[in-house]
């Protein structure tokens, strides 16, 4: 991977082992801009920040991240490309030196999956963020489906434009009916798409949480925010809600309503989990779904690791370490190697970072 003046680093380059790689140097070092760099050159966008201006080092116009990638079969090349063209914003992604719009679509892009402290919003944040997660990893696991999920965004943006229409007497209650036909066949595919992720994922991740030294059974349960069978009993309970949804302005039955609980003894992790328990809980998600998509689509995610290590307990650092070191390709970010078990071990890279460099270290004989 090469990077040209992405946050702290004016140019560098890092190679990735096999397997696992522990980035390691004092804080403010930038392992974290490290680990961004790779997850925006495998996507096209930030883990961190929606202001892609903040990826371009200080005092530089433009930025430029590539990655090289290795499948077995022939290299590809990914890259990113962001800066100011004039007065407006300029970025340019391409996959083997031919143009994309989306990195997300090339099908020679590895999954990636982060683990950052700020991503304990997943577990203790709104709802939405939850929902947005699990779009994600019923695209990944059946990437023709992803469709469904933006095809009923469109929809339910249109009936609620209506609604708002019809609530100020621009419009007829009478149009709605071909909308709620298609916003039940819509809502019906996410809905289902949504349970069939959960029912595959629910098993692997309680059996992860129980590695990870969690005493007490943690589960997941998807909570719909429709529990309709079929069109018909959609379509009549958007008939039912109408006077609701006309008072309130927007729709308020669907999948947008949907919850995906992480539960701990009947209570919801979000607001009875403890930090340690949250952290967990994330750890305990992520390794699932790097074990379900291994299974369901033969493919591993790259896992970025930054800050976990120095909040687990010396068991539950040894557990996190055997899970990663069972195959595919992760990243830890630590202040120290000890926090990482196994870390000389000679199937384990090293890259030292510090004031804007990066060192691949040689194991000690």
């Amino acid at each position: 991977m090469q990077m040209r003046d992405f946050r702290t680093y004016a140019r560098a380059e890092a190679s990735l082992g096999a397997g696992l790689t522990v980035v390691h140097g004092p804080n403010g070092a930038g392992k974290s801009n490290l680990l961004e760099a790779i997850y925006y050159g495998c996507t096209g966008r930030s883990p961190r920040t929606r202001n892609e201006r903040e990826v371009i080092r200080f005092g530089a116009g433009a930025t430029r991240v590539v990655v090289r990638l290795h499948d077995g079969t022939r290299p590809h090349e990914l890259s990113v490309g962001y800066g100011w063209g004039g007065a407006r914003a300029v970025k340019r992604m391409t996959c083997d030196g031919a143009p994309v719009e989306r990195l997300l679509d090339v099908e020679h892009r590895p999954l990636v999956s982060v683990f950052a402290p700020d991503r304990l919003e997943l577990i203790k944040g709104p709802p939405a963020l939850r929902r947005a997660h699990l779009d994600q990893l019923v695209a990944a696991i059946w990437p023709l489906r992803s469709v469904d999920r933006s095809a009923y965004g469109r929809v339910l943006a249109q009936r609620n434009a209506l609604i708002g229409r019809i609530r100020t007497g621009r419009a007829s209650s009478a149009t709605l009916g071909a909308w709620d036909h298609e916003l039940a066949q819509k809502g019906l595919a996410v809905g289902a798409n949504r349970a069939a992720a959960v029912k595959l994922l629910a098993e692997p991740f309680a059996d992860r949480a129980a590695r990870l030294g969690s005493g007490v059974p943690v589960s997941l349960r998807y909570r719909p925010g429709a529990g309709a069978h079929d069109e018909q009993e959609f379509v009549a309970e958007l008939s039912s809600r109408l006077s609701a949804d006309l008072e309130r302005g927007y729709t308020g039955y669907g999948p947008h309503r949907d919850e995906l609980a992480i539960v701990r003894e009947e209570r919801e992790l979000r607001s009875y989990g403890s930090q340690g328990e949250q952290r967990l809980a994330l750890l305990a998600l992520l390794l699932a779904e790097r074990a379900l998509l291994a299974r369901e689509r033969d493919r591993v995610p790259l896992m970025l690791l930054d800050d976990v290590m120095s909040e687990l307990d010396g068991d539950r650092r040894e557990l996190l370490a055997g899970e990663l070191r069972a195959g595919g390709q992760s990243v830890i970010a630590t202040t120290d190697l000890a926090h990482v078990p196994g870390a000389s071990e000679e199937a384990v890279a090293r890259l030292r970072v510090g004031a804007g460099t990066i060192l691949r270290e040689a194991i000690a004989a």
